[in-house]
């Protein structure tokens, strides 16, 4: 028989806190546990010492000292490290939350707190009908995100709170998701891919989830513009430096937000993390498509990134033709279309599936590489010499330009070899003043080469530039995006053409909708309403007959075609530098970029990478690149684990590939990004 002291040594009191739902305050259990009962038995004591009949599930343990969940289950309290001093929580892994999405939109939906955050944003895009949840993050935003300017009133409201879209019986409970045959191959909820309204065939699969025909509709439509006032509050980075702090919020996607501090219903923004947009599809992309459009409108407005004067008005054509338009469509009736059954949708889906791509002419593409040859004007430039080209003879082959005195030295040695093989590439166009130029940076041992190359017209610019971009991938014209690269700058190039301005006069009367609302508020500021209403209708013409979906997606590829898309930036300091320097990272480059001119000193690609490290006990990243080339820098202006996870995460989205099912190697991501802390 054991005396009641040697009973005592073996156990312990331990004081749980539940957190029980139907009640204010949380209350305290308190159980004799020994350290050989697993977490599991720990459960089960405590609900029936608590005894209130209902489903405990969803509950696990958090241990609040430690900052983590008890959430396997079969190991013991001598594993853990539990003792007597723990601070154990009970309660739900699934709590509401509140995320603003990209069209300013605030959804109310319940997120598991004890998932990591990439299967959380797996399980919150499912909900909101999003494929690809990969590219998608949450951020927390700083603390000048929401706030208002300090010019006006205090009694002012807030100019982007609006009313939230409940989503409160969102399927993302411990067991399967109510509509698992939303994201399965053939039972994709499908859209009209002209203007993004939910196919009334598939809307019966929306039953069973919170994304009802009404609240879908919400997502998959532009919001309406805000008003310029609205617009002059919000907050806008004003350099290079404020455009780090965007970025420096991001969670840790191989961490529970538990983990991170976030609390139950708190704000966050749900946000494309990585510029890589893979297999849009307007037939089941809708949602997708208008929140990608969305943060693109936002970059342009806000001027998170910069574009000329002339494309800023292309943007702002776009905006009021789909403004015009969401407005048309959103009194329509969404079930016009003639019913389709269920069945046939899937077997056409199927059948979509199965029939692929295309093939290209790939033995042709191996054996016969393209190149280009003409003559074009080249300037580089240098201190107290005026910007002046002169003309030469030039050969595009594979990724290098050569360049000769005349067309017939062009089998003699050249003047100059280009490789392009990893340069920036920067349009320099102006199309009213009939100006099409190409800036390239390209790295050497000391920095980036600057070359001006100049045009004659628009079909030769859009040749010459699509091969600049893909030389600078390492791709040659023979590559399957060649001819589509030059349709995209052709189509650009033709949308900032500018036509007579007679049909215009008449119609800037008519505009109903405040010009100031589709630019910057500093391109605002330059012109008065109707000189810019003006040039808003005038860009409008060339874009006037756009449906919807494709007015969506042309905004989506001209934000792409932006000097500045896709680049992230983090101040950093380098090793052995005794000043700070902006990096940016990119879907397939680093660019180190000086802080106070903002000009690039160095780009690294990732296909040059050879491995990439955290010593996470200095907070440093290294990286090793092909010939000798290494680097290493501490981050400023967010933490390490970011950066490292953005370079990981762009290496693991490259694996993606159209022959895969659309099941994610998870494990293979957290490898990439996850590190070692």
């Amino acid at each position: 028989m054991l005396s009641s002291t040697d009973f005592a040594s073996a156990s312990w009191e331990l004081v749980v806190r539940v957190d029980h739902p139907n009640e204010e305050e949380q209350k305290d259990v308190t159980l004799r546990v020994a350290g050989d009962l697993h977490v599991g038995g720990l459960m089960l004591k405590l609900v029936e010492q608590i005894n209130i009949s209902q489903d405990w599930s969803d509950f696990a343990l958090w241990w609040e000292q430690k900052h983590c969940w008890l959430l396997k289950t079969h190991w013991t309290l001598d594993k853990y490290g539990v003792q007597a001093d723990a601070k154990l929580l009970f309660t739900p892994q699934h709590k509401m939350l509140r995320l603003r999405l990209p069209n300013v939109k605030t959804v109310r939906l319940r997120v598991s707190f004890s998932a990591v955050v990439f299967k959380a944003v797996s399980d919150i895009c499912k909900i909101l009908n999003i494929r690809r949840s990969e590219e998608l993050s949450l951020l927390k935003p700083s603390g000048d995100y929401f706030k208002k300017k300090k010019k006006k009133d205090k009694t002012n409201k807030e100019p982007i709170i609006e009313d939230i879209l409940n989503l409160e019986g969102s399927p993302t409970t411990s067991g399967p998701p109510v509509s698992p045959g939303l994201y399965s191959r053939t039972m994709t909820p499908t859209y009209d891919p002209i203007n993004g309204t939910p196919a009334s065939s598939t809307m019966t699969w929306f039953s069973d989830s919170p994304l009802t025909e009404q609240n879908c509709s919400i997502l998959a439509f532009s919001q309406p513009p805000q008003s310029p006032e609205a617009l002059a509050d919000m907050y806008q980075p004003r350099s290079l430096v404020d455009k780090t702090k965007l970025n420096a919020g991001w969670l840790d996607s191989s961490r529970s937000l538990m983990e991170q501090g976030i609390q139950e219903d708190e704000q966050l923004l749900l946000r494309f993390k990585y510029y890589t947009f893979f297999d849009l599809n307007p037939k089941y992309d809708a949602v997708r498509i208008n929140q990608l459009y969305e943060q693109a409108r936002w970059a342009i407005l806000l001027e998170e990134i910069d574009c000329t004067e002339e494309e800023m008005m292309i943007f702002a054509a776009l905006q009021y033709h789909i403004s015009k338009l969401s407005l048309s469509a959103e009194t329509q009736d969404f079930t016009h279309e003639s019913e389709v059954d269920e069945v046939e949708a899937a077997l056409s889906n199927l059948e979509v599936t199965l029939e692929g791509g295309k093939m290209d002419n790939t033995l042709e593409d191996i054996t016969d590489i393209p190149q280009l040859a003409d003559n074009l004007k080249l300037f580089r430039p240098k201190k107290l010499i005026l910007k002046a080209f002169k003309q030469y003879w030039f050969i595009f082959k594979d990724t290098s330009i050569a360049y000769f005195k005349n067309k017939e030295l062009e089998q003699g040695e050249p003047v100059e070899k280009l490789n392009l093989r990893g340069c920036e590439v920067v349009p320099d166009v102006n199309v009213a003043e009939r100006k099409f130029g190409i800036k390239l940076l390209i790295p050497v041992a000391d920095g980036m080469n600057e070359v001006y190359l100049r045009c004659d017209h628009e079909n030769q610019y859009a040749q010459w530039m699509a091969a600049c971009i893909l030389a600078s991938k390492g791709k040659t014209m023979a590559d399957s995006s060649y001819q589509p690269e030059v349709l995209n700058i052709l189509s650009f190039l033709r949308m900032k053409n500018r036509n007579s301005a007679s049909q215009v006069a008449s119609n800037v009367e008519t505009m109903d909708i405040n010009p100031e609302c589709f630019v910057s508020h500093r391109c605002a500021k330059k012109h008065k309403s109707k000189q810019l209403a003006a040039r808003i209708l005038e860009a409008h013409q060339n874009v006037a007959q756009m449906p919807l979906v494709e007015a969506k997606l042309r905004f989506i590829q001209a934000w792409q075609s932006l000097p500045e898309f896709g680049l992230t930036y983090y101040l950093v300091r380098f090793k052995g530098s005794k000043k700070d320097d902006i990096l940016g990272v990119s879907y397939n480059r680093l660019i180190r970029i000086d802080a106070t001119t903002g000009i690039p000193i160095t780009t690294w690609r990732f296909t040059n990478m050879k491995q990439w490290n955290v010593n996470w006990e200095i907070r440093q990243v290294a990286i090793e690149f092909d010939q000798n080339v290494s680097i290493a820098f501490t981050c400023l202006s967010a933490d390490c684990k970011i950066v490292h996870e953005y370079i990981g995460g762009y290496i693991f989205l490259s694996t993606r590939s159209k022959d895969q099912n659309e099941t994610l190697d998870e494990d293979l991501f957290h490898k990439l990004t996850g590190g070692q802390d």
